[in-house]
């Protein structure tokens, strides 16, 4: 592989492990636009310029993975070169890193596979979580096949090294202290370059979403996810004057119905019902996950996977037009528990000081309710118990001896071995669950308490797998097995809450927490935030389907309008059924901020950029139009007013 490079010297080892990088990332990168095939741009430009851009951020990456090494290399005398320290040292730490990185590459593929996309902050994420992650890599693919073939090609390329003569030149050539000098400067300077002018969303060149990925080196964009993991708007995003921000934003939150309590920065008002009602109705609400409305005969699936949610579309208050804020299941959380759009960085789930905000539960536990969160993994996971814990709701997970920070004035339970009949990397099947809050709820109902009891599924997500002769799909295969589980036990959660004699009192409100899958080729795949929701079992007068554009955050406001409830808000979602409803969604990713009305879609992306374009809902593309700058305003507001009220502890 290497024998046409007449490598001499010390620095042999370093030369061959820097070329082996640059020819395995190359290959990656084509591997990935032959997976990409149908939707990445082939054009003989992009795709140079796709493989020259990977290639310098290649070069980047290498280079601060071998500078340890380099200063190795430099500073040892001559006289300890080939020495056994030496030897050891140089064979031992080659080994175990070209091991890593083949591991990497490795896990770069699976990584695309579940997200179409570089490493970026969800792997920060599974770093932190390594319990659920390596459960859930066990589970999902054949670990010991994957790791057996990482120690082979590590084999076979440590002895391409070692045939290429690599070892013996770097352990028998002295080096003079220019040379030193010069390979010294030069991993510096270029060390120096990457550190203070090259910034990951460089690589962002294309139009062409996967071109872009493509381009990145996924090491390189971890630790670019790692450093910006939260964002301040006003460092990041196009800004304008706070008083005209929250001018226009209360504005659009103004109704007959609403009546703000100051004047200041605040959206901060009481929400009033002509008929204000005292009736309090149990509220079981369901985060489904990665329930995409793709998957639903409803919206044209011909897989039969969610016979009991398409027939429930029919009888209940169903919203054929809603979109998720996120991509992720903290996301879905923030969104409906704050009402909030997704501000840029990491979920506020997620964000230290998110204790004591005003959430939904500040709505129900006035009005005496029991707030109860249910999730059946261990809700220490991607700070949930945290989360809920500190803003009111008592935990059920399974957590395994995890305990609440003691700042939190809430109980955590543990889920028990002998409630569970099947478990997998994330949690307890869909079904244990559901079974879990209806013992809950018998207990809330026997203490005469309403209750609001919120559950986090988790049988739809990877390895997929779910307890055995439930459905015609055997556990295990694919996503459509799980999906069609998940609706399965949606079934029976309605069988058996139907003979509970609180049921009748109760409204039941199931919505996804983001769709399976966001990736596309454009910067924001439209179509994939598309989510069902569903508000099941008031008076059936009230069934009916809701064709308004709406987001995750205008649920919870339209079931307090039609509890007929009086409330104080914070909430920046409104009430579809109401007359002044102005169609809209807000959507994003952890760096682009959308507004989305009708067909119209302003994208607000850091380093202060923006794109507005036409979003085609047939073939799902988006087409460049010309910048509005009232759109353009009305975007930077929503996002603008929400970084602002949390990080000046305004939600508090």
């Amino acid at each position: 592989m290497f024998k046409r490079f007449e490598f001499s010297g010390r620095f042999s080892v370093v030369l061959h492990f820097i070329l082996w990088f640059l020819a395995m990332s190359v290959l990656l990168r084509i591997g990935f636009m032959a997976w990409q095939f149908n939707d990445v741009s082939l054009s003989l430009f992009d795709i140079l310029k796709t493989l020259l851009i990977g290639l310098f951020f290649d070069i980047g990456t290498i280079n601060f993975i071998v500078l340890p090494s380099i200063l190795y290399y430099v500073l040892l005398p001559n006289k300890w070169i080939g020495s056994k320290i030496d030897r050891f040292l140089v064979w031992f730490f080659t080994v175990l890193t070209l091991f890593i990185l083949v591991f990497t590459f490795f896990a770069e593929l699976t990584f695309w596979d579940e997200f179409k996309s570089r490493f970026n902050f969800i792997a920060v994420d599974y770093l932190i979580y390594t319990h659920e992650v390596v459960s859930n890599i066990q589970e999902s693919y054949p670990l010991p096949l994957l790791v057996g073939g990482v120690l082979l090609l590590t084999a076979l390329f440590i002895f391409v090294f070692y045939k290429n003569r690599a070892f013996h030149k770097t352990f028998t050539a002295a080096v003079s202290i220019s040379q030193r000098f010069l390979v010294l400067v030069l991993s510096f300077l270029i060390a120096l370059l990457f550190v203070s002018s090259i910034r990951n969303n460089q690589a962002e060149w294309s139009s062409n979403r996967y071109n872009s990925e493509i381009s990145k080196s996924g090491i390189y964009s971890f630790f670019a996810a790692f450093r910006n993991n939260q964002m301040k708007y006003d460092e990041f995003y196009t800004s304008i004057k706070n008083e005209d921000a929250f001018q226009l934003i209360r504005g659009k939150l103004k109704s007959e119905n609403a009546i703000y309590k100051t004047d200041d920065f605040s959206i901060h008002r009481t929400i009033t019902d002509s008929s204000a009602s005292s009736e309090k109705r149990n509220v079981v609400f369901i985060l489904v996950e990665s329930l995409s409305g793709s998957f639903m005969e409803e919206f044209g699936n011909t897989e039969k996977i969610t016979p009991f949610l398409d027939s429930l579309a029919q009888k209940s208050i169903f919203f054929e037009n809603l979109y998720a804020t996120g991509t992720r299941t903290v996301r879905g959380m923030e969104a409906m528990t704050l009402c909030i759009p997704p501000t840029p960085g990491q979920s506020i789930v997620k964000r230290p000081d998110n204790h004591n905000l005003y959430t939904v539960n500040s709505v129900f536990k006035p009005k005496g309710y029991d707030s109860n969160f249910f999730y059946g993994g261990d809700g220490y996971f991607d700070n949930m118990n945290s989360y809920f814990g500190g803003n009111g709701f008592n935990i059920y997970d399974r957590g395994r001896g995890s305990v609440l920070n003691d700042d939190i004035k809430a109980t955590r339970t543990n889920i028990e071995d002998k409630e569970v009949s099947f478990e997998n990397a994330w949690g307890i099947c869909d079904e244990d669950i559901f079974n879990k809050m209806l013992r809950v709820a018998d207990q809330q109902y026997a203490a005469g308490k309403p209750f609001f009891n919120f559950v986090m599924t988790t049988s739809n997500h990877r390895p997929y797998t779910y307890p055995s002769g439930k459905i015609d799909i055997p556990s295990g295969t694919g996503r459509q097995g799980a999906v069609k589980y998940t609706d399965f036990a949606l079934r029976q959660l309605f069988v058996k809450a139907k003979n509970k004699p609180w049921y009748k009192n109760t409204v039941f409100v199931i919505i996804a927490d983001h769709c399976a899958s966001s990736a596309g080729k454009d910067e924001i795949d439209v179509a994939n935030y598309h989510i069902p929701a569903f508000i099941v079992n008031l008076p059936a007068n009230q069934n009916q389907k809701i064709s308004k554009q709406c987001s995750q955050i205008d649920v919870f406001p339209t079931l307090f309008s039609l509890f007929h409830w009086t409330y104080e808000s914070d909430f920046f979602g409104k009430d579809v059924l109401n007359g002044d409803f102005e169609e809209r969604a807000l959507i994003g990713t952890y760096r682009k901020l959308v507004l989305m009305k009708k067909e119209k879609v302003m994208i607000l992306s850091d380093q202060k950029k923006q794109a507005f374009y036409d979003w085609n809902k047939k073939d799902n593309s988006l087409k460049p139009i010309p910048m509005e700058k009232t759109f353009l305003d009305e975007t930077i507001s929503w996002y603008q007013t929400a970084d602002y009220l949390f990080t000046n502890k305004f939600l508090k």
